[in-house]
């Protein structure tokens, strides 16, 4: 999974658990969107994932507390305004 994550990106926090590890309370907050600044090809001590990303929030987290969000199909671009056409008054 850490192939398709890359710097960046943006993730959706969906696990804001108490740290797996020590137990102890995290920052994240579970609905968040964040994005990833680095990701870390190292394996997670719960085995649950094979990376680790950083979100410039504390450290580095699980890639199992993440989801990938969609990129945007497009961009937006400006439109063309019409402007009515003045017409000559006919006396």
């Amino acid at each position: 999974m850490s192939d398709a994550i890359g710097p960046g990106d943006l993730v959706l926090c969906v696990n804001a658990a108490p740290n797996h590890v020590t137990g102890e309370p995290v920052p994240l907050i579970a609905g968040e969107t964040y994005r990833v600044h680095f990701v870390m090809e190292f394996a997670c001590p719960c085995g649950r994932s094979d990376a680790l990303l950083d979100v410039g929030v504390g450290w580095a987290w699980c890639q199992s507390r993440f989801r990938l969000m969609p990129k945007p199909r497009f961009e937006a671009k400006p439109q063309r305004v019409s402007a009515p056409k003045e017409k000559e008054k006919v006396r």
